[in-house]
């Protein structure tokens, strides 16, 4: 195991199987997860794992890997498939919590949160009230476009209902996540441009692939409003974070919150670092202990459904099973 999990999956991994666990605060590193797991059946792994080929390969007993995560891309899924090495996830249980965080940071980059709080920490509140004092925007009425409407972008529409919002948003197919949308907030599916040209607030939910990669950048920062506020607590490299940068010092588009980067860590010379109308988290989308303790529990039905022969209940890879 990469990490520690919370307890209630961990027990039952500890009560399934002989576990060695990297209880360091930092990661392992590549050559460290190879030692360690090197006469390992199973792995379990954090999307800051890089399971790349070399370490796939370099796992010669290994036979299933439990992704800590809904998210995988951070695993090399074709070397994993060629080795017939079962992948699975954590899909579903983040969904609600997730757009939660969606929301936080809707709120707080809409109406300055972070600003105003380190506004009154610095000691310079010195006016009981201002008329022009933290000026944000507001939420209710205004128009959000979500880029990307499965279950996380779903349930993001659903919680805008609340605030009377004008729901756009683009999808690759109609399917029935959201049409259930549409009939339940009155949401338009747009093109990508009508987005970004009309949307308040853009709110990103799509994977990252190599379609994904750098979806916004320059020329997408252009077509948005000036007061436009952009959320991603999807995946970072699908926003060119240099483009963010000149886009929100240049004040081309009002604020923006983020729960995801390019790298993460963020680095500590990053220039978004420098600004203050962007909201910076450190990947906590689907930090609540609820979730977090029902994520340990999948990775352990994965494991343990695996070692009885089972078909794992969140397998990725299902290509793997093929004439076997």
């Amino acid at each position: 195991m990469s990490r520690e999990i919370p307890d209630s999956g961990l027990e039952k991994i500890h009560t399934n199987f002989d576990t060695e666990v990297w209880n360091k605060v930092m990661p392992p590193t590549e050559e460290q997860i190879i030692e360690n797991s090197k006469d390992c059946e199973g792995l379990v792994s954090l999307l800051s794992d890089d399971l790349n080929q070399n370490i796939i390969n370099n796992l010669p007993k290994l036979k299933i890997i439990a992704q800590y995560a809904v998210g995988y891309d951070n695993i090399d899924i074709q070397a994993a498939s060629k080795r017939r090495i079962i992948v699975t996830n954590t899909p579903g249980v983040l969904t609600e919590t997730t757009a939660d965080l969606t929301w936080a940071l809707i709120l707080a980059a809409s109406r300055r949160v972070v600003e105003a709080d380190k506004f009154v920490r610095r000691g310079q509140w010195k006016v009981a009230w201002s008329p022009k004092l933290l000026l944000g925007s507001d939420i209710h009425n205004a128009t959000l476009g979500i880029i990307g409407l499965g279950r996380i972008g779903a349930a993001v529409a659903r919680r805008a209902s609340g605030f009377s919002m004008k729901i756009m948003y683009t999808s690759r197919s109609e399917n029935e996540i959201s049409q259930a949308v549409e009939r339940e907030t009155n949401a338009e599916r747009v093109d990508f441009t009508t987005l970004l040209r009309q949307a308040d607030i853009i709110s990103v939910h799509v994977p990252l692939t190599t379609e994904t990669y750098k979806l916004i950048g320059k020329d997408e920062f252009s077509m948005m409003k000036s007061n436009a506020i952009l959320i991603n607590t999807s995946r970072g490299p699908i926003i060119d974070e240099n483009a963010l940068y000149e886009a929100l010092s240049s004040h081309q588009i009002r604020a923006a919150g983020l729960d995801v980067f390019t790298i993460e860590p963020i680095s500590e010379d990053s220039t978004l670092l420098e600004l203050e109308n962007v909201v910076l988290l450190p990947h906590i989308g689907s930090a609540s202990t609820a979730t977090r303790d029902r994520m340990a529990d999948m990775v352990a039905e994965n494991l343990i459904a695996f070692k009885r022969n089972e078909i794992p209940p969140n397998i990725v890879n299902p290509e793997v099973l093929d004439n076997e």
